[in-house]
């Protein structure tokens, strides 16, 4: 019965509350918003977050190339130009060690990835996957624009 008690209280905790992590200006996201091109050796990742009850306590670290862009929360999207023809590694923490994600990019092009929750056995980890550009642009539109900076410890 405690068990059952337990993992209740647990599945509760991950699957309410909210958590905020800085977040830039509006006049901001709108502008990383627009989709520019980037410039012709250069390509942009946008890595977001859906706005979901599942997991919203739960802020999660995200690095491209081993360089930290910030913390995630629910509803929340980062923008990063980098090296366009080049192989980019996009991390974010999990419940026991990094899941990483490998996107081979192309200069001029942009590309969307998707961090998302899922159950662990002891807090919530995340996971990442490559989103189509068409979807992952109408995603973007429903969020704003995190604040880059500091990964938490």
């Amino acid at each position: 019965m405690k068990k059952l008690l337990l993992a209740t209280v647990i599945t509760a905790a991950f699957l309410s509350g909210c958590s905020s992590v800085p977040m830039e200006s509006i006049e901001s996201s709108k502008a990383a918003q627009d989709f520019s091109q980037p410039s012709a050796d250069s390509s942009v990742i946008y890595v977001y977050r859906k706005d979901a009850m599942a997991g919203a306590s739960l802020k999660k670290d995200v690095l491209i190339d081993d360089e930290c862009i910030g913390e995630t929360a629910t509803g929340v999207f980062f923008y990063q130009e980098v090296a366009g023809n080049k192989e980019h590694k996009i991390s974010t923490e999990s419940e026991f060690s990094a899941n990483d994600l490998i996107i081979n990019t192309e200069s001029g092009k942009l590309y969307f990835v998707e961090q998302y929750i899922k159950m662990g056995l002891l807090v919530g980890g995340a996971g990442l996957k490559e989103i189509d550009k068409e979807v992952g642009m109408k995603e973007v539109l429903k969020l704003k624009l995190a604040k880059k900076g500091t990964c938490g410890a």
